[in-house]
Parts: structure tokens; sequence; C-alpha cells
């Protein structure tokens, strides 16, 4: 991925622990690499199609300078943040930012903590088999989109399909979701559940009925297996319901584990 970089910005701001910190300020020196596809600026030679390097300095001296933070991951943390949500042609941000007049009572060259945040793809899988299933669906979505870096980008068709598992409940009305997102999984998680609590989840009888069901399907291509969430989901591989919505919005997506895309496993499913 092609990057455009700037090197140590000085910055006077007011960010530290100590009152004297916050006093009297100190220097800082920022450095950031922005990835993004290049080519078309480089191409046309148009302004528009890129990221306007000067216009990145202002906004990260303004924000340094206008902001007071204890600490210099908080602040590399906005800057990232500040980045992504200003600048949606940038993909990957790295932030490097220095106190060469950290209080540390030792000889030393510089202070400074690396970081790297990034814009991701997930698919959700959706579900309801509860009181007004589509109307619970369409609110799941509309929360969605009111959530701060999460932004929906596709929608599949809605399905209504048998009940799995657990057999003795309504039939369940099923899709999937696309959505980019500045959101870590397991934050992604927290908020999927929040919305799911909102909106009358209970959580009483393993795949038993439920008014709303959200879940992680892939998240980029990675894999993930923790105690509270597995990615990609858990035999997803073996659920039509699954499958079929998200065939329609993200087909050519490769299961990271399996290694077919998300067509070839539902063909075989249907054999």
């Amino acid at each position: 991925m092609d990057k455009i970089c700037i090197r140590r910005l000085e910055v006077y701001a007011h960010h530290g622990v100590y009152e004297e910190e916050k006093r009297l300020g100190q220097k800082f020196y920022i450095t950031v690499e922005m990835e993004l596809d290049t080519r078309a600026a480089g191409i046309s030679d148009d302004l528009q199609a890129s990221v306007n390097y000067g216009e990145v300095c202002l906004g990260i001296v303004e924000w340094t300078k206008s902001h007071r933070r204890k600490l210099i991951e908080a602040a590399a943390e906005d800057i990232a943040h500040y980045l992504l949500v200003q600048y949606p042609m940038v993909r990957k941000v790295t932030v490097e930012l220095e106190k060469p007049g950290a209080p540390v009572p030792y000889a030393f060259d510089t202070v400074l903590v690396h970081i790297e945040r990034s814009r991701h793809q997930a698919f959700l899988g959706i579900g309801s088999n509860l009181g007004d299933r589509q109307m619970n669906l369409a609110a799941a979505i509309r929360l969605l989109e009111a959530v701060p870096d999460i932004q929906v980008t596709k929608r599949s068709p809605l399905y209504e399909t048998a009940p799995y598992g657990y057999t003795d409940q309504p039939p369940f009305l099923n899709g999937c979701i696309g959505i980019e997102t500045l959101y870590t999984p397991e934050e992604l998680l927290r908020v999927l559940h929040e919305i799911e609590h909102k909106l009358g989840r209970k959580r009483e009888i393993h795949w038993g009925p439920r008014t709303l069901d959200l879940d992680i399907l892939f998240y980029d291509d990675l894999i993930l297996d923790t105690p509270d969430l597995h990615i990609p989901h858990a035999d997803m591989a073996n659920r039509e319901f699954v499958l079929q919505p998200l065939s329609d919005i993200a087909g050519d997506f490769r299961h990271p584990v399996i290694n077919e895309t998300v067509n070839a496993l539902l063909a075989a499913l249907k054999k």
C-alpha cells in the first residue's frame, strides 16, 4: 500500500501527568504514516485524489495544542482516530508521538509511543424470531448506523428460515450486513451486545428464541478463538441461513480457515 509520511512534526503542547507539564508545556514530535492508494493522484496530478498533507499537519497541530491528555498513549490514540475519521481515503495510520522532555531523571534521547490503527471490514449475521421480526432487524441496523466508527456498507435480502439446533420455536428472519469499522473485534462485540440488550434480547436458552441476534461472521481475514469470541463464526459453513444472505453481499470473500469462498461453501452445502 502507498504511504504519505510526515516526519517529526514539532508541536508545543500541554500533555502530561504532572501539574508542571500541564502549566508550562513542552515540545512534542509527531510522525505519521497514512496508507492509501495514491495512484489516481499520481496519474491525474490532482490534489483532490489524495490527502493534503499540509492540511493534515494543520489539523494535528490544532488538535495537539487545543486538547490535553495525561498520557502520550491517549494523545496518539486521539490523533490516529482523528486522521481515520477525517480522511476516508486513509486505510491505515501509524502514529509515533515523541516526548523528549519527559520528566525522567536519567539521560535519554527521547520517549515515544508508536501505534498502528486501521479501518476494518466485517460481516455480521442478523436474525430475529420474536415480535415484529422485520422491525427488530431494521431497528438494529439503525442503531448500528448511529454508532460512531461504524459504517454500514452492504445489506442482504432477508430470508425466512427454520430454527437451527433448538427447533421448538418460531421461524427466523435472517440476513447479513457488511460494515466498515474502527473498532477491535472485542469492542465490536460489546457494541452488538448493547444493541441486542436495547432491543430486548434475553439469553435464556442456547439457540433459543430471541428478539435479535447479531453475530460477527468475518472480521477482515482474522482468525480469533477466545472464550468469548470465535472469528470466523463457529459452524457457519454448515448453516445455509448464514451462507445464503452472506453470499448476496460477499460471495467471493474467502473463509480464512477453510480457504473456500462463501459462494463455494454455499454450493457445497446445497448439494
